[in-house]
Order: structure tokens, then C-alpha cells, then sequence
């Protein structure tokens, strides 16, 4: 993916210097940690905004309008991860810069969210959490998280790797933001709590939806004539890798569709497609159809 750097941070809150011992930098391809049980274990749970929905509760005492944990930033030239660093806010900024546009064009207001970056563990309006949950996003703050390590879990654990892989993380993780402003989340949510043996659906539709909202982002890619040879195989890698079917074999577990939370390999795939198409969000409806 051709990108550039020298974005706006402005919706940027890096406490990567806050604590934490440093892990050797990523290698973010030129254009532009936990052992594998561990890996999918986590992800069957939670991967690409588990908590994305609204079933977090939000601890007593925390203020969601604060903003996350202080810290101070680490120098340009004192950051092993600058390039992924930097490409990571490109893509969050270029997403977010295009939901603005959609929203605008239908006449809805929309909240920007923030992309927290940290390194180990970090607090958040959803609880504490660590970078053993990947990257998630979080509707009582707003915030997308992502600890920058998990690119490399990528490579080495899910064999996914590559920048657009990773921008395709981003981009989903911001569709639960964009799932949060419509509304959609707080839907779901009520069934999680009023209607436990609808539960799992309503998460499988939930989660696809937010890959077909990857898909429209990554047509905007395409009609900006930004995608490099391979892009789209590096976002279908990734969609696939972490297909709840995919996670509970490599687990070892035996593959029970009436468990999944986040979708088939199949259909995370179908999904990001479908919106890549036409990059029409109406066509990312995963709650009007039977075809999920």
C-alpha cells in the first residue's frame, strides 16, 4: 500500500513511553510476545473487537470521558517501531477520514474516535488490559487499541503478515467504532443480555459486518489508486486466519459452529469482499440476511 508519512496525530494518543520494556522493533514492509496456544486462545476470544460490541461494563469509578493513561512519547529516532508507527496512524487517519466523508454525505453527525498506542498493558474505560488481548476497540472511551507487537504475531503465529494485513486490523477495528455511532453495538448488546441463546449470532453478525467495513474502507484504497500487487491477498490472509474455525483447529479443539463469536473462515473473507465490491456500506446489512 502506497502511503506517506508526516499524517495528522491529532487523534493519536501514543503511551508507548509510559513503562514497559521495550521488544525489538517491526520491519513494515517497504511500499508505502505469547506462544501459538496463547495466540489463539486469545483470539478465539477476543480477536479484531471481541470487545467491540457493547458488552463491556464499564468499571465504577472510571471516568470514560478521561483520556487514556499519560506517558510520554517516545522520540522519532529512539522508536524501533516508527515505521509501523507511522503507518499504522496513516491508516487509522485515512479510515477514519473516510467514515467522516460517508457520514457527511448522509447527513449524520459523526464523533471522531482515538488510536491508543501502547506496549504491555493499559487501562482503559472496558478495564485493564494487556497486549495478550490483540488489538481491540472499546465503545465506553472510544478508543481503538493497539499495541504495536501484535504485527509481528501476525507473521510469526498466524502467518499473516504484510502491511495491508495490518491495515486491515485497523480498519476493522474502527468499523466497531463506526458500529458504535449507528448504533448497531448498542443493539447487540441488548441481545447479549436479554437473549443468551442469540448471543453468538448477534456477535458473528456483528463481527462480519465490521470486515465488510474493512472491505469499503479498502475500496477507497483501491479508487485512490493506493493498493500495491498483493494488498487484497494480505487482507484475505488475515480475514481467513482468523476465522473461529480456523483458531479452534489450530487449538485443537473440534470445530462447533454453534460457539462462534467472530464468524468462519469463509465468511470473514465473503464479508470483506462484499464490501470491497462496491465500498457500499448499506451493503454490509449481516442482520437482514440468512447468507451470513
Amino acid at each position: 500500500m502506497r502511503w506517506r508519512r508526516g499524517g495528522s496525530d491529532a487523534d493519536v494518543i501514543d503511551v508507548r513511553g509510559g513503562g514497559g520494556g521495550r521488544r525489538g522493533g517491526a520491519a513494515l514492509p517497504v511500499g508505502g510476545g505469547v506462544g501459538i496456544v496463547g495466540v489463539i486462545v486469545f483470539l478465539a476470544i477476543q480477536l479484531l473487537g471481541g470487545g467491540g460490541g457493547a458488552g463491556f461494563q464499564i468499571p465504577a469509578g472510571f471516568d470514560a470521558a478521561t483520556r487514556a493513561p499519560s506517558g510520554e512519547p517516545l522520540p522519532a529516532d529512539q522508536d524501533p517501531d516508527r515505521d509501523l508507527r507511522d503507518f499504522s496512524v496513516y491508516v487509522f487517519h485515512d479510515a477514519q477520514e473516510a467514515w467522516m466523508r460517508t457520514f457527511q454525505a448522509q447527513g449524520r453527525g459523526y464523533d471522531r474516535a482515538k488510536l491508543v498506542l501502547y506496549d504491555g498493558a493499559v487501562e482503559t474505560a472496558c478495564g485493564s488490559a494487556t497486549s495478550a488481548v490483540g488489538p481491540f476497540y472499546c465503545p465506553g472511551d472510544r478508543y481503538v487499541y493497539l499495541d504495536l507487537s501484535f504485527y509481528r504475531d501476525m507473521e510469526r503465529q498466524l502467518r499473516a503478515g504484510g502491511d495491508f494485513a495490518w491495515a486491515y486490523v485497523i480498519a476493522h477495528e474502527l468499523g466497531h467504532h463506526v458500529q458504535q455511532q449507528l448504533g448497531t453495538s448498542e443493539q447487540v448488546g441488548q441481545i447479549r443480555r436479554t437473549d443468551p441463546d442469540r448471543a453468538n449470532e448477534a456477535s458473528v453478525r456483528l463481527e462480519l459486518q465490521a470486515d465488510c467495513y474493512a472491505g469499503v474502507w479498502a475500496h477507497t484504497v483501491f479508487e485512490a489508486g493506493d493498493l500495491e500487487p498483493g494488498d487484497i491477498e494480505e487482507a484475505i490472509t488475515a480475514s481467513e486466519a482468523v476465522g473461529d474455525d480456523r483458531l479452534q483447529g489450530q487449538a485443537g479443539r473440534r470445530i462447533d459452529p454453534d460457539s462462534f463469536t467472530h464468524g468462519s473462515s469463509a465468511q470473514r473473507r465473503s464479508w470483506f469482499e462484499r464490501g470491497r465490491a462496491r465500498g457500499e456500506p448499506a451493503d454490509c446489512d449481516t442482520f437482514s440476511t440468512d447468507d451470513v
